[in-house]
């Protein structure tokens, strides 16, 4: 109960400082499991992806997080799991113990669907993206048949610009793509510049 008053507050603070809104430009957003991947600027990403939402496809939709940030400080961990119910994942190779493919795969097939960001990191840098890691494409090909939803959140790192400790109200937007998937026998990095074409084609242009 404590977890879904938290939830509701969260939403609602999101909407306050930010006005966000959701552009279903590619698709509907219908309850099934799919992969939401995004650009990553911001800590407070998934919160807006997450934020607009319905309701029902909100209850079904789980961030990709890192462990190790999650897990630091009760708060932290309260909050993934029992607000966001994130998949906590290990970033490190060396010393992980579970595949982190395989859960996200599991998620997918308990009926779950994933907001990931295959940039890997946060971009503080000038570039739009940075490049893709090889995870998405090896998810798709765990998981051929699941729609792969690009989504564009503009304008969040102004909300929360690096050092800063409070919001800034600024109106962000959510814009989602037409749904890709893995095609027969399309090697790694094809997959991987389609569907970081595909994320960039829905940034908005200087002016917009």
């Amino acid at each position: 109960m404590l977890g879904r008053l938290v939830g509701i507050a969260t939403i609602g603070f999101a909407r306050l400082v930010t006005g966000v809104r959701g552009n279903w430009q590619g698709c509907l957003p219908v309850r099934k499991p799919r992969i939401y991947f995004a650009n990553h600027a911001s800590h407070g990403d998934f919160i807006l992806v997450w934020t607009v939402f319905p309701s029902a496809l909100r209850a079904a939709a789980r961030p990709v997080a890192a462990r190790d940030y999650w897990s630091a400080g009760a708060t932290r961990r309260f909050l993934a799991h029992n607000v966001f119910d994130a998949v906590l994942i290990d970033r490190e190779s060396a010393t992980r113990s579970v595949d982190p493919i395989g859960q996200m795969a599991s998620a997918l097939e308990a009926g779950s669907s994933l907001i990931l960001f295959p940039e890997g990191t946060r971009n503080m840098s000038e570039e739009p993206l940075l490049p893709f890691k090889s995870g998405l494409f090896w998810l798709a090909k765990r998981q051929p048949e699941i729609e792969m939803v690009p989504v564009w959140i503009e304008n969040l790192n102004r909300v929360m610009p690096k050092g800063e400790f409070l919001p800034v109200p600024f109106l962000c937007t959510v814009t989602f793509g037409a749904p890709l998937r893995l095609g027969p026998g399309e090697e790694k990095q094809a997959f991987l510049d389609r569907s970081r074409n595909a994320l960039l084609a829905l940034r908005p242009h200087e002016g917009d």
